[in-house]
């Protein structure tokens, strides 16, 4: 129970153990109350009734009892025995009972007289006074329900449940299936009206990919977070809730300077990078990202720092050659403990799922620099809404881990422009630093410029970036084309480039 963490809740609540789903619901489920959780197939509501007997078992030393109307207990340990939850030893040990109210294929399923759940309340109630639970799960009501001919009926049986439990000081949780995700919140119509409380999942179709989403609808007489938070299931741990509304905004700020890599780079950025600093780099392909990314790796660990380098674009061998290439050996500083180099294409799974996955590798690795290359990369596999809150999520992860974080971003031209990345993380990165390619006399080259430093000074050139066998060096502004950061390049006559020079020299003065 956690009464006092959330002093807005006015009902005291008990924590659900569901990762993330307390923040969402200022504290978890209303102490003493009856909670509606109603989803379509596959929006991952048995998951949720089981996962909350289970962590109150695991977290909290509280007994629960299952009901199930449609599965048989057998398939349901076995469907949930991949999060590791131990039901046979909870049952053994008299923290976990079943109700089995599921059908029989030999049994003719028919409506006699007035059907009522009497016989079946009293059997609850047997299973809640033998283990001494605290918690109840109903699986789903959708099941019993149909043996109903009116939804008086059904109001009226479905009230009487919730009354039941009451009475038994359990917090319960009743699951209900609907037949869209924005729809009727259940099958019947009745039961959100009954239930104190009403939990959505969804799992919703967009553009080919699947997003699953939960709403808290209502917390009778308390507070909760507002609005669809994103949520995946992940094999060892259940449902895990990504609610960026809780994310506080109490990172530690840090006024020391790590290297880029590249001294030239430093000295444009004031410095170097701030410790615990974001850093977004944009370019077009094959302006340089990459290799700048090598470079932020190799200055962390022949400093001694750890780094961790996520790549979704180049496998392995060919990141390893390449970088080999440029005189830096990654094979050799993985050997020294000094990097971990992750490579995976992003379609592998969905991108909660990346999320999950890396700030594990995070937590574990304890990097002091981390790269991604490239977030570009990653918006293939969600849409607009998933993809910034992917974003939010990791980019708060790395800050309040006082480590600093390095970006790639592809822009959609060769020549410049911005990309979608720029405009989701623009605002909270530290620093920004620009690739651009540059027409100079009939040849292409590249011009790298520093756009934000935030709390420090930093040079406002534009100046020439060569990759060669030695790997990057800057050199020189380029002072005759203007239009670069645009992506419409347009070169200057010697008379503008004089006037241009003497009215800047006029500002300094």
């Amino acid at each position: 129970m956690m009464p006092n963490q959330y002093p807005h809740a006015s009902v005291n609540k008990l924590s659900t153990g569901i990762t993330g789903f307390d923040l969402v619901s200022n504290g978890g489920l209303p102490l003493g109350r009856t909670t509606l959780v109603s989803g379509t197939a596959g929006s991952a509501k048995t998951v949720f009734a089981v996962q909350y007997l289970a962590a109150g078992i695991m977290e909290c030393d509280q007994s629960g009892v299952f009901v199930t109307f449609e599965e048989k207990p057998e398939d349901i340990k076995r469907n949930v025995l991949g999060f590791g939850w131990k039901i046979d030893e909870w049952e053994k040990a008299g923290k976990w009972a079943f109700v089995d109210a599921s059908p029989r294929p030999a049994e003719e399923s028919f409506v006699i007289g007035d059907y009522d759940l009497g016989a079946l309340l009293a059997r609850v109630e047997h299973a809640v006074r033998k283990v001494d639970a605290k918690r109840v799960s109903m699986d789903s009501l959708g099941a019993i329900f149909s043996q109903f001919a009116d939804t008086a009926t059904i109001r009226r049986e479905l009230l009487r449940i919730a009354i039941a439990l009451r009475e038994l000081g359990v917090t319960a949780i009743l699951t209900a299936e609907r037949s869209s995700e924005y729809g009727e919140i259940a099958r019947y119509g009745v039961e959100e009206f009954v239930a104190d409380n009403v939990i959505i999942l969804r799992n919703v179709l967009e553009g080919e990919k699947r997003r699953r989403t939960m709403e808290i609808l209502k917390f009778r007489g308390t507070s909760h977070q507002k609005g669809e938070f994103p949520f995946t299931i992940v094999p060892t741990q259940g449902i895990v809730t990504l609610p960026l509304s809780a994310i506080p905004l109490e990172q530690h700020s840090s006024d020391l300077r790590i290297t880029s890599g590249n001294h030239e780079l430093d000295d444009m950025c004031g410095g170097g990078f701030f410790r615990d600093s974001i850093i977004l780099v944009s370019g077009a392909t094959g302006t340089g990202k990459t290799l700048l990314v090598t470079t932020f790796m190799a200055g962390g660990a022949n400093s001694g720092e750890r780094c961790l380098l996520f790549a979704f674009e180049e496998s392995r061998e060919q990141l390893f050659r390449n970088t080999k290439g440029w005189g830096i050996d990654f094979a050799l500083l993985e050997q020294q403990g000094l990097l971990k180099v992750i490579c995976v294409y992003p379609e592998v799974r969905g991108l909660e799922d990346h999320l999950i996955e890396m700030q594990r590798e995070i937590a574990e690795f304890k990097p002091n620099r981390v790269a991604v290359d490239s977030l570009s990369a990653l918006e293939r596999v969600s849409n607009a809404r998933g993809f910034r809150e992917f974003v939010i999520g990791l980019t708060s992860f790395i800050k309040h881990q006082e480590i600093a974080g390095l970006f790639t971003s592809t822009t959609p031209t060769l020549m410049g422009g911005t990309s979608v990345t720029e405009g989701h993380i623009s605002t909270i990165t530290d620093s920004i630093i620009l690739l651009r390619y540059v027409e100079l006399y009939g040849e292409m080259r590249r011009g790298i410029t520093v756009l934000k430093m935030r709390g420090s000074m930093h040079e406002k050139d534009i100046r020439e970036f060569v990759i060669d066998m030695a790997g990057m060096s800057i050199g020189k502004r380029i002072r005759n084309v203007t239009g670069i950061i645009a992506g419409t390049p347009t070169y200057l006559l010697l008379s503008e480039l004089d006037r241009l020079d003497s009215l800047f020299a006029e500002g300094d003065e």
